[in-house]
């Protein structure tokens, strides 16, 4: 990674066609969400209601009318593309391990980033040594945890949500990590909040606001 602000494009993994899409682009990495479910392991946003229904926004979707991907399928669409943060969804007691060996086999010298809340998943990758591993933090004690955490065992990378944020965190994350990620960043105001705090990359779901962190580089 380099030392400008890093453009993440949020859940556009998900779908292999917005995946191709966000990367012409050119951002630095494309967020996918994985969960493990019967078997197999599911990119999508969406949360599960058992084998029929999936629940987004509070409104559920049959199975059957959509097409949901999967995570050997997205690294096919990748085509060795390394621009890929896998986000672990769920308390899954193997989703960890099989992401692992997937990327083991399809993947095995991709610099690929996979972060998590639930942070004892991410030492299933410690046999993966290219793959970058990151903290997440969506609340107030989520960020205690993650503080606390950090004077322990430095990590290559966090990401916490922006609402919990404040330049002097920010500073503290930064000296025990490589790399500080915010969310949600989708308005031009919640970037220039976020260019404010000091992170190191902003995890956009608009397009607007990648093509604006992209741009500044240019300038």
């Amino acid at each position: 990674m380099t030392g400008h602000l890093l453009a993440v494009a949020h859940r556009a993994a998900n779908d292999p066609t917005s995946l191709r899409a966000a990367l012409d682009t050119g951002v630095d990495l494309v967020e996918a969400d994985v969960h493990a479910f019967r078997g197999r392991l599911e990119v999508r946003h969406e949360k599960s209601l058992g084998p029929w229904w999936l629940w987004e926004r509070r409104e559920p979707v049959r199975r059957r009318n959509g097409r949901v991907f999967e995570l050997r399928e997205l690294l096919e669409a990748l085509n060795g593309d390394p621009r890929l943060m896998l986000d672990l969804k769920g308390v899954h007691p193997r989703l960890a391990d099989r992401v692992a060996s997937v990327l083991d086999e399809l993947a095995p010298r991709a610099a690929f980033t996979v972060c998590t809340q639930h942070w004892w998943m991410l030492g299933a990758f410690g046999r993966l040594p290219r793959v970058r591993v990151v903290l997440s933090a969506g609340s107030r004690r989520g960020l205690r945890r993650l503080r606390a955490r950090l004077l322990e065992e430095p990590a290559y990378g966090v990401n916490v949500h922006r609402r919990l944020l404040t330049p002097a965190v920010v500073a503290e994350l930064c000296r025990r990590s490589n790399v500080v990620l915010t969310w949600p960043v989708d308005t031009r105001q919640a970037l220039a909040d976020a260019r404010r705090l000091g992170v190191g990359g902003v995890v956009s779901k608009d397009p607007a606001v990648l093509r604006s962190v992209l741009g500044a580089r240019d300038g």
